[in-house]
């Protein structure tokens, strides 16, 4: 099956079985940063942003990718955003191991670009379900927050 894709800010077509999950797919076409894991969609190691969305692809038939926008780790990583990130889970004392890396970094960037200041517990509710293995829960909720108080001093210098 052709599926026609945006793939990292590229037109693409994915050759695909309708039913073979995202995340092979994506390992095919040389998307490094998409691992497996749990395969539960659960441990963040598979995450990408389906439409601007952070999404288990290991959970997601390639057949329903048809015309969507999909973005890895392995582009993300040039974002401004990304930088943002990585500068508030830096100064939160953070290193990322590399397994669950995706979900944590793309779950940030989803909090990062909601239009209001979250609450440390609803930052605590949607990340508690993320793989602990590299940080734990309160660890990255300071990242998260460093992250959006970093944003926000950028933004108002603009």
């Amino acid at each position: 099956m052709k599926i026609p894709v945006t793939l990292n800010g590229t037109k693409t077509i994915l050759d695909a079985h309708a039913d073979e999950s995202l995340m092979k797919v994506l390992h095919k076409n040389g998307c490094t940063s998409v691992k497996s894991g749990c395969s539960s969609g659960f441990c963040g190691s598979c995450t990408v942003l389906l439409d601007d969305k952070p999404a288990a692809s290991c959970k997601i038939p390639a057949g329903i990718v048809r015309n969507c926008d999909i973005v890895t780790l392995d582009y993300f990583v040039k974002t401004e955003e990304y930088s943002i990130i990585m500068s508030g889970f830096q100064k939160a004392g953070i290193k990322l191991c590399g397994y669950c890396t995706a979900g944590k970094i793309f779950s940030a960037y989803q909090i990062l670009k909601s239009p209001k200041m979250p609450t440390r517990q609803e930052i605590t509710d949607y990340v508690k379900a993320l793989s602990p293995c590299c940080t734990d829960l309160d660890t990255l909720v300071n990242g998260i927050i460093y992250a959006i108080q970093i944003s926000n001093r950028r933004q108002t210098r603009s």
